[in-house]
């Protein structure tokens, strides 16, 4: 059960600069800036974490939310994670990352708890710097790529014409399924989400 004293903290994997923007790789942070629209809050850089932060409540009253955008890269996201985590004594299971999956087809999310990192490198920087895996994930699937193309290739280039026509729906949906585990819980989520 989540603890009401403490925020939760929604992180966005991707790489920051404009052209990494429209990259598969970069599906996390789309879906933080919809949820930070969605509470009306600004992201601006954090004094202590190399980060984008916005911060804002789901609903009147409702769970505190910190976003996170890390600015160091994927594959040293772990870093301003902790940190943050450390500035609003987050615990790790009220830590969600939002990220690209492979391994999942395109339109389709997965959330879960722990577990391994499945080769993603912001997964294993957190890991890492967090000193567990006991976070929550929600898995935004891209799908494989196509014949022989390189993975790491496919996922540092823009969705495909095709991806696109619905893309703000699948970001849309991956933000409900964000505010789903934090006010349903994890396995409300898997339940009404893994189905789809």
């Amino acid at each position: 059960m989540a603890d009401e004293a403490f925020p939760w903290l929604l992180v966005g994997l991707g790489n920051p600069g404009r052209e990494y923007a429209g990259n598969r790789h970069n599906v996390g942070f789309m879906v933080v800036d919809l949820l930070a629209a969605r509470v009306g809050a600004k992201f601006g850089r954090h004094k202590r974490a190399v980060a984008d932060v916005a911060e804002g409540r789901l609903g009147f009253g409702g769970p505190k939310l910190v976003l996170v955008k890390p600015l160091t890269y994927m594959n040293l996201s772990g870093g301003p994670v902790a940190a943050l985590a450390q500035f609003y004594k987050v615990p790790p299971a009220q830590v969600i990352a939002v990220h690209d999956e492979l391994d999942i087809p395109y339109g389709q999310l997965r959330a879960k708890c722990g577990g391994g990192e499945g080769g993603h490198n912001g997964l294993r920087s957190m890991s890492k710097s967090l000193g567990t895996k006991e976070y929550v994930r929600v898995r935004f699937g891209i799908g494989r790529p196509p014949g022989r193309q390189d993975p790491a290739d496919y996922v540092l280039a823009d969705f495909s014409s095709t991806e696109r026509k619905d893309l703000e729906f699948q970001v849309d949906r991956a933000a409900d399924a964000v505010e789903s585990v934090i006010l349903r819980g994890l396995e409300w989520t898997q339940n009404a989400y893994h189905s789809a």
